[in-house]
Parts: structure tokens; C-alpha cells; sequence
């Protein structure tokens, strides 16, 4: 028998809706400061607890004329009052500003650091980060939230670290982030929302166990040329160390490289220099997906950028020249990563 379907909580719709028409009106900045205008309190469930407590001795007191009920009522109501004041007063007055995230890879966890700074003269306790709503971000993990938690020092600042993963490739904003306090009662819950304007980059992610690099292309000739590169990794005048090659043909640069890789020693091939030069082919990436492909020429990319060889980058819209380096590596997965 089929399961029944779920059936959907209008109240659950109708709040989704609601917050992402009030997130819209929210500005995009990289730094915030908290005012009256974007700290919002209310109880928590203890908050509402206690007021009904409040309220039942309240009456006790009046009906029976307890003095000690009075004396204790008025006691744990001005406690609770002088507690909303210090909970707002936590998150009021701070600011916040956001250090923009370096690339990251699909797949992994994204992490940014959120500087919190302090100009008030006492410290600020309590204070948690998090993901707005994680399950926008990543839904296969749920929609629960995870708090980074700090003090801010008096006159001082700390620095907090916000993780997300990031849902597929190309160039994504920030999610919208939250933070909250419940210091020092944990009667009233202040929070305010804020949503980052920068941006982070998603490279493909690489492929596990990628088929080795594609064979050289002749930089002049025909077919025959061609046919006789060979996929041993012999690209653009450098190949594997052999008995007999002198020394003077090793390339020490990239051999300090390929020993701490434990692939031993290169030399220079002045003539598979002059004849072929490595290009990593969108075409050529496999009879698989478009994320499939790109996947590869990523893993490619990494894996040729750590033997140190010079290789250009075919995608069905833009070419970029054989060369090497870390710039070159990073203008490769750029172009990976929003084509």
C-alpha cells in the first residue's frame, strides 16, 4: 500500500513567503552595525513561563494579601525587566563585519570569518552566528541550525567562523546569516538578520580517480605527429627521468616538486618541446554529463599544475593559452567554474 502523501502545512507556506518577502527588503553589505532599527526581541517559551508565573502569584497575592507574594512577585518582575535590558543591550551597539571567503571546491564546506567588534566599555556575552536557513543552503543536511558562539571582549572583538556548503558550482552569494542572544536570563530571545553582499566561487569539483592527462598535441604537423604522443605524461619538453639521460638535462625546479610527490626526477625532451603542447580538451573530457566533463578537466587541471607542466584549457566557449603557474591554475578553474 502506498504511503499517503504529505500534506503540506499552510502555516509553514505562509511563513516561508512571509520571510522571504521581509529578506528581500533587507539591504546587501558586507558590514552592519545594530541599532534599535535591526535588533528584535521577544520572550522565549521560559520568558512566557515566568510571566504566567508572574502573573498567577500576581493574583495569589492580591487575593489573599501577601505581602511576601508582592515582595516576590515585584522581585522576579524587575529581574526580568532588567534581564530584557541587558539582552538587548548585548547585540545593540555591536558590529559586524564579514572577510569575504577564498574559492572553494562543490562538495566541501565553505568557511567564512565574521569579526565581531566591541565599543562599549563592559564585554558582551553569548553571542551565536549561524546560517539563516540551512536548508536553503544545503538541503540534504537539514534545516537544523549550527551556532558559532562568542564573547566580545570590552573595547575588543572576536572573530567567528561561519560553514556552509556551497550547492553546486559557479559564483554564489553569501546565505543570509542570523545572530542571537538569550544572555543573561535566557527569558528573551534578540536577534537581527543580515545579508552578506559577497560573493564566493565554486570550482567543479575534481574527479576522484581521473584517467591519466590526455597525450600532447602537435603544435604544428598533421595526424601522424599526433599519433605517436603517447599518454606517459610527456608534455611540452619535460618527461620521467631514464638511465642514461644526463644530468645536465634535469630540470631541477620541477624535480624538487616531483620527489616530495615521490615521482622522481624530470629531464628536458628539447624535441618533444619543439613538437606537442598539452591541452585539456572539453571534448575530449568523456562521453559523460556537462558536470561530468568538467569535473575531469578540473582533476586534469590540479593534476597538471602539480607536475608542473604548461597546458591549456579548450571549454566550447572561451580558450585559454598553455602555461603554468598558480595564476594560470586559478584562471583554469575560474573559467570551470562559471562556463
Amino acid at each position: 500500500m502506498a504511503a499517503p502523501a504529505s500534506i503540506p502545512n499552510p502555516f509553514a507556506f505562509i511563513r516561508g513567503r512571509f520571510q522571504a518577502w521581509w529578506q528581500s527588503k533587507l539591504p546587501f553589505t558586507d558590514s552592519v552595525a545594530l541599532t534599535q532599527r535591526n535588533v528584535y526581541i521577544l520572550p522565549t517559551r521560559p520568558g512566557w513561563m515566568l510571566g504566567v508565573t508572574l502573573l498567577t502569584l500576581l493574583v495569589a497575592s492580591i487575593n489573599y494579601q501577601l505581602n511576601l507574594g508582592y515582595m516576590l512577585t515585584f522581585l522576579l518582575a524587575g529581574s526580568a525587566l532588567v534581564g530584557m535590558h541587558v539582552c538587548h543591550g548585548t547585540l545593540r551597539g555591536l558590529a559586524m563585519n564579514l572577510i569575504a571567503p577564498s574559492a572553494q571546491y562543490a562538495g566541501a564546506t565553505a568557511v567564512f570569518d565574521v569579526k565581531l567588534m566591541n565599543a562599549r566599555r563592559t564585554a558582551r556575552h553569548g553571542i551565536g552566528l549561524s546560517v539563516l536557513n540551512p536548508h536553503d543552503v544545503d538541503a540534504e543536511k537539514g534545516s537544523e541550525r549550527h551556532w558559532a558562539w562568542t564573547d566580545v571582549p570590552a573595547q575588543g572583538s572576536s572573530v567567528v567562523q561561519i560553514a556552509f556548503t556551497p550547492p553546486r558550482r559557479g559564483l554564489h552569494r553569501l546565505p543570509t546569516l542570523t545572530a542571537e542572544t538569550r544572555f543573561p536570563l535566557g527569558t528573551f530571545r534578540v536577534w537581527t538578520v543580515w545579508r552578506p553582499a559577497a560573493q564566493i566561487l565554486v570550482y567543479p569539483a575534481p574527479e576522484l580517480h581521473p584517467p591519466p592527462l590526455p597525450p600532447g598535441e602537435p603544435r604544428s604537423g598533421g595526424a601522424a605527429a599526433a599519433a605517436r604522443a603517447q599518454s606517459t605524461g610527456e608534455f611540452d619538453g619535460v618527461r620521467g627521468y631514464r638511465r642514461g639521460d644526463p644530468m645536465k638535462l634535469v630540470v631541477w625546479k620541477k624535480a624538487a616538486k616531483a620527489d616530495e610527490q615521490g615521482n622522481g626526477l624530470v629531464v628536458r625532451d628539447t624535441q618533444q618541446a619543439q613538437r606537442h603542447e598539452l591541452w585539456l580538451d572539453f571534448m575530449q573530457a568523456g562521453s559523460a554529463g556537462v558536470e561530468q566533463k568538467l569535473s575531469r578537466l578540473c582533476a586534469w587541471v590540479l593534476l597538471a599544475d602539480k607536475l608542473a607542466l604548461d597546458y591549456g584549457l579548450r571549454l566550447p566557449s572561451l580558450e585559454i593559452k598553455p602555461s603554468s603557474g598558480e595564476a594560470h591554475k586559478r584562471l583554469c578553474l575560474e573559467a570551470l567554474a562559471v562556463c
